[in-house]
């Protein structure tokens, strides 16, 4: 592909809110020092043993009472997108024309979950103080009890809140969520119907995705730890992450951590939450991306995988990057970010963009996350002891759902 005929995609600004913190600084400290670790979710891990979740710590972001939004992937996405917008130094006329692209799973679906209230978790993990506590009128985040919320408003929120008149949103399948705002986002510039994406994923946790991934037997009741042979199945996180996109005539003169080269979907439909065991799929949406990057198997100096720790993700996705990445597939090094922060469902592309930008920016890949027990039938390269020099400035990102979507990026430091 001739990229100089690609209309240029810049990051400019990231934002982020995590179990590490509620900023993206926080977040690439908490990398570095491997801080992440998954704590009880109160009144849900009383019921369901082995449920933990990755949950930002109290008061990280800080609520702003006078734009306090009513639900926790609102409020996380929100304090993302103002930190991105500042990284990114946006003037109020680009605020205005920006479109806004939110992926997330599960959106605001905590506050349907019925009677484990506030109490339990709005309080419990500073999600804010329900509305009418104490007077009789029941609530959930904000909402009253019995209140008809749309579960899927995080992007109408963001719009509303910052003011944005540009396209407005909102993508939601399942886990791949994020990757595929992105590919929106990216089409809205390429197609100059945008110059300027608030793009992003979020998510709160609630309690029917990590309960029912306990039914499943999907749920690892100590850590996320993909590509370890111990693994037994993965372990949500929440927060959320946010890019500022930008065409070239948008980005004139700022700083920019990089450009988003190629992005790709493709879909598998094998089953409805099983990966196709032959991976053809993700293998076809990994060589689109690097196709439309202009960007070869060698080219890939790090690649950030979707590594859940569930036992078939794993295994899989080591024979796509085999497939994709042939001979250079065992000296090409991964982070594997859900082993920080878990698995943050429909914003875990978003998550793996940030770190990409920030990875290239930084030119190193921090130390992966020591596993006890390497899986012999996955034989990925995790480096882990130090930081590794980041050799070429290309970052290849996966994502991949239940229902067979798959997501790659690849991301490029050189900026322009």
């Amino acid at each position: 592909m001739d990229l100089s005929a690609t209309p240029a995609v810049l990051v400019t600004g990231i934002g982020a809110v995590s179990c590490l913190g509620g900023t993206a600084d926080a977040f690439w400290t908490g990398l570095k020092a491997a801080a992440g670790r998954p704590t009880a979710v109160p009144g849900l891990t009383e019921r369901v043993p082995d449920v933990l979740a990755y949950q930002v710590p109290d008061g990280a972001p800080a609520t702003d009472a006078a734009h306090a939004a009513p639900g926790r992937a609102t409020r996380f996405a929100l304090s993302a997108v103002r930190e991105a917008v500042a990284d990114a130094g946006l003037e109020p006329r680009e605020i205005a024309g920006a479109a806004v692209v939110i992926g997330t799973a599960g959106g605001e679906g905590g506050a349907r979950e019925g009677d484990h209230t506030s109490e339990s978790k709005g309080t419990a993990k500073g999600a804010g103080t329900a509305k009418g506590a104490g007077d009789g009128e029941g609530t959930r985040d904000g909402a009253p009890a019995g209140a008809w919320e749309p579960v899927f408003s995080v992007a109408a929120t963001v719009g509303a809140e910052l003011g944005t008149f540009g396209p407005n949103i909102s993508v939601s399948n399942a886990c791949a969520a994020s990757g595929y705002a992105l590919s929106v986002a990216v089409d809205l510039i390429r197609r100059g119907e945008a110059d300027t994406v608030l793009l992003g994923g979020a998510e709160g946790i609630a309690w029917v995705p990590p309960a029912s991934f306990s039914r499943l037997g999907a749920a690892d009741p100590e850590t996320c730890r993909p590509f370890d042979a111990e693994r037994r199945g993965t372990v949500f996180g929440e927060g959320a992450a946010v890019l500022v996109l930008q065409s070239a005539r948008a980005a004139a003169g700022r700083p920019a951590y990089g450009r988003v080269l190629g992005t790709a979907w493709s879909c598998d439909a094998h089953h409805p939450t099983a990966p196709d065991p032959g991976g053809e799929q993700p293998v076809r949406a990994a060589r689109a991306a690097l196709e439309e990057a202009g960007r070869a198997p060698g080219d890939i100096g790090c690649v950030i995988p979707h590594g859940t720790g569930t036992v078939q993700n794993d295994v899989i996705e080591y024979r796509v990057l085999r497939e994709v990445l042939g001979d250079r597939a065992p000296a090409t090094p991964l982070f594997s970010l859900k082993a920080f922060i878990g698995h943050t469902a429909g914003a875990a592309a978003a998550f793996a963009a940030v770190t990409a930008a920030l990875i290239a920016r930084h030119g190193e890949i921090p130390a992966n996350i020591p596993l006890a027990s390497p899986d012999p039938e996955c034989p990925v390269r995790l480096p882990q002891d130090g930081p590794t020099p980041l050799e070429h400035p290309n970052v290849l990102v996966n994502a991949y759902a239940f229902g067979g979507s798959n997501f790659s990026m690849v991301f490029g430091g050189e900026a322009r």
